[in-house]
């Protein structure tokens, strides 16, 4: 299986340009026959709270664009970003997976806002896992701030080949990232993917890219610069359910 992982430079709450960008890496993964593509998390957008100038339907234009492109370049997509809450004043920060038709199979709303850059402040908390397939493979997926957590990971261990992890992740804390990814591909003997984004923000804010895919033995297999780039890596799915039978710690765990 091959999944492209988008570290983007994204253009501070530009949502057409950051279209044009990623329809620029669809090309790319289709040349390149990739199965999956990633985009970081909030991807047309940035890290911004400026709900009423981002915020939009779940099914609203972003949605619809990457729906139109998940069908032309026919590509399963993962990418983030802010939806409004029916009712509320706070948005949702959402990661949603489409597939090759352009169809929505699997939504998921970040847990953890990030309350440290007030984020909680602006959009509501998820509580609610997901697991979806992918050509037949199970998956799942998180939002930056999300991967601190250990608990959510280890509440679907065992029932997922691979993770996905959608980050607006600061260079400030960078060694903290690609520890706990590791970490997590480890203690869940699953692929992690981490997709995070570069550049500078419109908030000052410096990112290092560092998107990493880690093996379910720990094992770095391919990771980013910390410039824009398009990262191309293949995995055998499979080989997590090879390494869970072959060290079965997980059923050692106490409940």
């Amino acid at each position: 299986m091959k999944i492209a992982l988008i570290q983007m430079d994204i253009a501070w709450e530009s949502k057409k340009a950051n279209y044009a960008m990623a329809e620029k890496f669809f090309k790319k993964s289709a040349r390149e026959s990739c199965d999956i593509i990633v985009f970081p998390e909030m991807f047309n957008t940035g890290f911004s709270m400026n709900i009423p100038a981002i915020a939009e339907e779940e099914a609203g234009e972003t949605s619809r664009v990457l729906s139109e492109l998940a069908k032309k370049y026919g590509l399963n997509v993962i990418a983030g970003f802010a939806a409004k809450a029916p009712g509320q004043k706070k948005a949702k920060n959402l990661a949603v997976v489409f597939d090759r038709g352009g169809l929505i199979i699997a939504k998921y709303a970040k847990m953890h806002p990030f309350s440290f850059a007030h984020e909680d402040k602006y959009f509501s908390a998820g509580n609610t896992r997901v697991i979806f397939h992918i050509e037949g493979i199970p998956m799942s997926v998180f939002i930056c701030y999300d991967l601190r957590f250990p608990e959510i990971f280890r509440d679907i261990a065992g029932g997922v080949h691979a993770v996905f992890i959608l980050a607006n992740w600061p260079g400030s804390r960078k060694d903290h990232w690609e520890t706990l990814l590791r970490a997590r591909a480890i203690e869940n003997q699953c692929f992690v993917i981490g997709v995070n984004r570069t550049g500078k923000d419109g908030n000052g804010i410096r990112y290092p890219g560092a998107s990493h895919v880690f093996d379910p033995m720990g094992k770095d297999i391919c990771s980013g610069g910390p410039r824009e780039q398009f990262i191309v890596c293949e995995i055998d799915p499979e080989t997590a359910a090879k390494v869970r039978s072959q060290f079965p710690f997980l059923e050692d765990m106490k409940s």
